[in-house]
């Protein structure tokens, strides 16, 4: 079984759509959670994460960080292994 995935994201970001695009593309199926009027969660997440941009991206339990992120993890076939 698959881990699930979640962006918490911005409509109109191009990194979150760009990561929407490659998930999309990948055949992978995404939560997608818009957190652009929601500043209590984005404040959330930025507290657990350490990380200030959109997109947020979790595989599973495990924060894999913005897009540039995802892809290098896909790059380095490490998405594949981080998915299982």
């Amino acid at each position: 079984m698959k881990k699930e995935i979640k962006l918490y994201t911005w409509a109109h970001c191009p990194y979150c759509n760009g990561a929407k695009r490659f998930l999309d593309e990948k055949g992978l199926q995404y939560t997608d959670i818009d957190i652009y009027s929601n500043n209590e969660l984005r404040r959330k997440l930025q507290e657990q994460t350490n990380h200030y941009t959109v997109p947020f991206i979790f595989i599973g339990d495990t924060f894999i960080g913005g897009f540039s992120e995802l892809k290098e993890l896909d790059f380095s076939g490490k998405l594949k292994e981080l998915l299982q």
